[in-house]
């Protein structure tokens, strides 16, 4: 299939395009209809026409952003008119909603003037809470956009212009930063006479070059003083100059930004530039000049472009959501300059910190280190949204044009994560909080045991873990071979940190004495203890099991059976305790401990009571709220009786004799556990109510099968499995765990040594 069969069958297969609207409340029952509609919304109506700022409380609008065209300027495509735009402006709407969560509704019009686009956008003004215009072909985009926005009341962002600039802005401070020069001395060449170059001169002197000291190139040649046929907008560049060409103006030039044609930049021009030369070259789909031929001649220059096959992409998505985000969030009057200049600092902030793994998996596994060729933060960095939107709020607020203004940043950052759904981190933030509180208090880290401490992943989580002192890691394997592997992928740890080989350890002697010892009586002779021992998976438990070691974290390059046997066989279950496996599912609208999914094919009524009450347990480590457990099964109290479902109620009995203060309840089925609906109409004595945050399944085989149900088509993440009922703290990964998965099951066990030592209280 040819890319231009496979773009089409994309856009057309299924239900046509590649946006559609969704009801966020439920419109099930007669009842539902009569708060929907009427009678009752009637009353919200009332509201807002009292209280006219009301309408952000009871309607979409503080979260619906309108992309506005009439097709004039699409992409590279040209005037296509608004019909032809309208598969680009369901893109917008697309990455607006990825990348934000923003609402959209993409509106082409049929409005050939730049008056006839500002009054449809006078219009629209109560339906939005935003207008992003797009592919309006200059110079009437920058006249619409400085009308609306003296004339609305609400944000009006060019992004062709506007986003654009702020990534440049970003990409071209670091680069500034990493060649040494003073901003203010740099003499910089615009090539582009358009809306994009345009607002890109204008926000780099902003940020503090001279306006003295930039050439505007258009088509024509450079914008000087006194050439005629100008307008206004290039005009505001006109400088004394004698050079009159692309080629006389790159001469002893420090940068060259261009926004405007393929091919327009040679490589005798790149050669005539000044030392450590700045190339952005980012004319869509091909570059002024591509940075092969740049460096052909320049092997000191950086370089950026506009694709995704180069280095440091230009890329207006790191832009326009998370703006438009931080915007909407204050219901800003308008995105004004301050605005947009905090949203440059963010970027080129954000640049200089790690980057995550999964931003290196989205780019085929590659390592990103800010410098030449990492000036920008890729556009699938998940950080972008809470970098820029904080800044961005925070700067409506101070500057004046926020109308609901954050009173505390760190609050409002919080509040992203949960509305991206990323809860999964406001709680391991807080778990993590928790954590290095009781070290400070305690003076005391524990030390916790990897057996794979040649694994490229476990290696960069321990960087991590040792330098953020969650835990002392201690490598498990060969000295040479683990120094190796740090320094074949650039990982440096800085704090604490140990290397022990099994094989030549002095301990294995000791450790097979013991394990000997244990097992001697389930088939195990000392030869085969000092073989087995020798093995990291045998000898990190090991550790553990003799106190050399807090704890042991292994699995990522094993099944979860072979991880799971050495441990069980060195250290076991505490007495009169049961393994299980619990995973916390987050589900968008709530998190949620499935258990037990990973250990036990068939449970007992005592088995099932003890795995409720330690799973509640851990949940409670994580909530800021009580745990409410759902004994589940196929019947809702006795509905259905069975032999399963009475273990399930017995289980239940048995849990609430030995734990009267935990809040558990069934049997149910899993929508009685978790739709307030259903419980308040039909089981109303029931203690959960609908609102479950541990499910406490029947079987393994129901338990693994809802989890990964969830994981695969429900859109949900998990972290676990996390292991209840071993003797010491023990976890086991899972062979796909990412390196933030292998931090985040550290920080867990980590708060599990802690809790066995009696020093973590569940703060809320």
């Amino acid at each position: 299939m040819s890319n231009q069969d496979e773009a089409l069958d994309y856009h057309s297969r299924g239900r046509k395009g590649k946006i559609e609207v969704n009801p966020t409340k439920p419109c099930i029952t007669s009842r539902d209809l009569a708060l929907a509609y009427s009678p009752g919304v009637a009353f919200p109506c009332l509201e807002i026409a009292d209280k006219p700022d009301d309408v952000y409380k009871y309607t979409a609008k503080g979260n619906l952003v309108g992309v506005i065209t009439n097709g004039s300027a699409v992409l590279g495509l040209g005037n296509i008119g608004p019909l032809a735009s309208k598969p680009v402006m369901e893109g917008k709407g697309i990455l607006f909603k990825k990348f934000a969560d923003i609402d959209v509704f993409d509106v082409e019009l049929n409005a050939k003037s730049a008056d006839e686009v500002i009054q449809a956008c006078k219009y629209l003004e109560p339906t939005f809470g935003g207008l992003n215009l797009e592919d309006i072909k200059a110079p009437e985009c920058f006249y619409i956009e400085e009308k609306l926005r003296e004339e609305l009341n609400i944000p009006v962002f060019h992004d062709d212009q506007h986003g654009t600039a702020v990534i440049t802005a970003a990409a071209f401070l670091n680069a500034v930063e990493i060649i040494g020069k003073k901003i203010d001395r740099m003499k910089v060449v615009f090539s582009g006479g358009g809306a994009a170059a345009l607002a890109c001169a204008n926000l780099i002197v902003s940020i503090g070059v001279k306006r003295e000291n930039i050439l505007l190139c258009d088509s024509k040649g450079v914008i000087y003083a006194g050439r005629e046929g100008v307008n206004e907008y290039k005009a505001r560049f006109a400088v004394n100059t004698p050079k009159r060409t692309l080629a006389e103006a790159m001469e002893g030039a420090d940068a060259f930004i261009g926004v405007s044609a393929a091919d327009v930049l040679s490589k005798n021009m790149v050669k005539t530039m000044a030392k450590d030369p700045i190339v952005f070259a980012m004319a869509n789909p091909d570059p002024e000049i591509l940075p092969s031929d740049v460096k052909e001649v320049r092997q000191d220059a950086i370089c950026a472009t506009g694709r995704t096959d180069f280095p440091n992409q230009v890329n207006n998505v790191l832009c326009f959501p998370f703006m438009f985000r931080g915007a909407l969030d204050v219901h800003a009057k308008a995105i004004n300059e301050d605005m947009k200049l905090a949203a440059v600092k963010a970027l080129a902030a954000l640049a200089k910190e790690p980057v995550p793994e999964l931003v290196s998996s989205a780019y085929g596994g590659t390592h990103f280190t800010f410098g030449r060729e990492y000036l920008i933060p890729k556009p699938f960095d998940p950080r972008a949204l809470l970098y820029i939107a904080p800044a961005v709020a925070e700067a409506a607020t101070k500057s004046g044009v926020a109308r609901r203004p954050i009173e505390s940043v760190r609050a409002y950052r919080e509040q992203l994560e949960h509305l991206m759904g990323n809860r999964f981190m406001v709680v391991m933030k807080t778990l993590k909080n928790t954590v290095l509180k009781y070290r400070e208090e305690k003076k005391f880290v524990p030390k916790i045991a990897f057996p794979e401490g040649e694994n490229e992943k476990i290696l960069r989580a321990a960087k991590i873990i040792s330098e953020d002192q969650i835990a002392v890691p201690i490598l498990l394997g060969s000295k040479k071979q683990i120094t190796s592997e740090m320094q074949k992928f650039d990982i440096n740890i800085e704090g604490e940190f140990e290397i022990i080989d099994p094989r030549k350890s002095t301990l294995s002697q000791t450790y097979a004495d013991r394990f000997t010892e244990k097992r001697q009586r389930k088939g195990i002779i000392r030869r085969t203890a000092e073989k087995l021992i020798r093995r990291r998976g045998y000898f990190g438990p090991m550790m553990v099991e003799m106190g050399d070691a807090d704890a042991v974290v292994n699995g990522i390059t094993q099944s979860y059976p072979e991880a799971i046997r050495p441990m069980v066989t060195t250290i076991g279950a505490k007495p009169g305790q049961r393994l299980a496996g619990i995973y916390v599912m987050n589900c968008k609208s709530r998190i949620v401990f499935f258990a037990d999914t990973t250990v036990n094919i068939e449970t007992t009524s005592e088995q099932l009571a003890h795995i409720a009450i330690e799973t509640a347990k851990i949940a409670e480590g994580f909530l800021r709220s009580t745990p409410r457990v759902a004994m589940l099964s196929f019947s809702n109290f006795g509905s259905a009786p069975s032999e399963q479902s009475n273990t399930v109620q017995r289980a239940v009995e048995l849990a609430r004799a030995a734990s009267p203060e935990l809040v558990i309840d069934g049997e149910m089925q899993v929508d009685t556990a978790i739709v307030p609906e259903i419980a308040e109409e039909y089981f109303p004595f029931s203690q959960i109510q609908g609102d479950a945050n541990v499910l406490i399944f029947p079987s393994l085989a129901s338990a693994n099968i809802a989890y990964k149900l969830l994981l695969r088509l429900g859109g949900a993440e998990a972290i676990g499995p996390i292991l209840i009922g071993m003797n010491k703290p023990v976890s086991v990964l899972q062979r796909a765990s990412t390196v933030q998965d292998v931090v985040n099951m550290t920080t867990i066990t980590a708060m599990k040594i802690h809790n066995e030592r009696g020093m973590v209280k569940n703060d809320g």
